[in-house]
């Protein structure tokens, strides 16, 4: 008798490939008034149902509803407007640059913007931010300077990083937005160990840290999951779900279920959010960091998105998914959300839109010419090369002071 039962290898596989027609009718999103809004200190056991389901608290209609509408003022709301905008006129000027041969590479964040306004909004000044290099709109809150991001992606003698960084690879001390780095998801252990050193020094500093989805297959991830809960560290951990990690759709690295259901087996709450509704972002975000600044530990966070452009200036998006994929995207684009949640509030208008956009784009646009006056990539100026020795040893050894010498001469 054959066995009714057989082996079978699954390869996953992305739901759209060049050439289909994308249809997302299989999706099913939640309304705002289903997910349940527990208090901050709760037993992670009372709220599982949070890392399955989807926060959200802008309807179909752009309508602010349910337990986790933040109740913003319309002001706060104005400023994270004009923030993604601004991060989005940004974005696309230094993506143009870079095709014109005067940067080097650079990475879009197109469709993601309301994760890192967001996020920040929500955050205090005092936390610390270990992002990746997709989360601008996180220093456009804290207010670094355009020409000082510019001179950072330009290389060049303005360059706070000295050229030792790939552009978007940003770094901020005095913004307490720890140095991006290209080894992914070594940030998620650094904000653990942070987070448990401003706990230990008994500040009331926090930190928070991001990952891709694609990320959260290293090995860093887990550890500082486990690190987080067993010292119950004040961090926010945000897997950022945009869908796709380079050419690879996001169910090669979920494992069938969601992202914020990892979360669970540590025990932690974990919490699955839209991450193109402004307003549910805010919320959750503010919930967490209200748990770990009241001693409840940390928080595990999925913000559910879509990357709308290509993965870097390097990549080809066209090779591996439908054309065009992001307008079928159910969840829409962040910024269009919070504009018709304005206007249909009366706060805001299509004119104001247009006049918002005009001013930015003026404003980023003399932000570069003045970068420039710093020195390009072509011509310079740059860094010396014998700066490569600074900033690494407290104490130069003696060979590299040799080299140094013998550099200079």
């Amino acid at each position: 008798m054959t066995d009714q039962y057989q082996s079978k290898l699954v390869i996953p596989e992305a739901p759209f490939r060049p050439g289909d027609k994308p249809d997302y009718s299989f999706m099913s999103l939640p309304s705002p008034n289903e997910s349940i809004k527990p208090d901050c200190m709760a037993d992670p056991a009372e709220m599982k149902d949070l890392a399955y389901g989807m926060v959200r608290v802008l309807d179909d209609d752009q309508h602010a509803q349910g337990a986790w509408d933040p109740q913003l003022s319309i002001e706060k709301l104005q400023a994270a407007l004009e923030y993604m905008v601004k991060t989005r006129i940004y974005d696309d000027r230094m993506f143009r640059m870079q095709r014109q041969g005067k940067l080097s590479f650079y990475i879009k964040c197109l469709g993601e913007e309301a994760i890192a306004v967001g996020q920040a909004m929500a955050l205090q000044f005092g936390d610390m931010l270990f992002s990746t290099y997709r989360q601008q709109g996180l220093l456009f809150v804290r207010d670094r300077g355009l020409v000082d991001m510019m001179c950072s992606c330009l290389s060049n003698s303005k360059d706070n990083q000295k050229g030792r960084q790939l552009p978007t690879l940003y770094s901020w001390k005095e913004g307490n937005y720890f140095s991006v780095s290209g080894n992914l998801a070594t940030q998620f252990s650094q904000a653990v160990g942070w987070a448990m050193a401003s706990a230990y020094k008994g500040e009331d500093h926090i930190a928070s840290a991001w990952v891709g989805e694609g990320s959260s297959a290293e090995a860093d991830v887990y550890h500082a999951l486990l690190f987080s809960a067993a010292y119950r560290a004040p961090v926010l951990l945000n897997v950022v779900n945009n869908q796709w990690a380079i050419s690879t759709p996001q169910n090669m690295a979920s494992g069938g279920t969601t992202f914020a259901a990892r979360g669970l087996g540590f025990n932690l709450p974990s919490i699955r959010v839209d991450g193109n509704d402004l307003l549910a972002v805010y919320a959750v975000t503010e919930w967490a960091a209200k748990r770990a600044r009241s001693g409840g530990g940390p928080t595990f966070i999925e913000l559910f998105t879509y990357r709308a452009e290509a993965h870097s200036s390097s990549d080809d998006p066209n090779a591996y998914r439908a054309k065009d994929e992001w307008q079928s995207w159910p969840l829409g684009d962040p910024v269009e959300r919070l504009k018709i949640h304005l206007i249909e509030r009366q706060q805001w208008s299509e004119e104001q839109q247009e006049e918002l956009e005009a001013n930015l784009t003026k404003k980023i646009s003399q932000a570069w010419k003045e970068a420039e006056s710093f020195g390009t990539l072509e011509d310079g100026p740059h860094w010396p090369l014998e700066s490569m020795f600074d900033d690494v040893f407290k104490d130069i050894p003696p060979h590299l002071r040799r080299q140094r010498r013998k550099l200079e001469m």
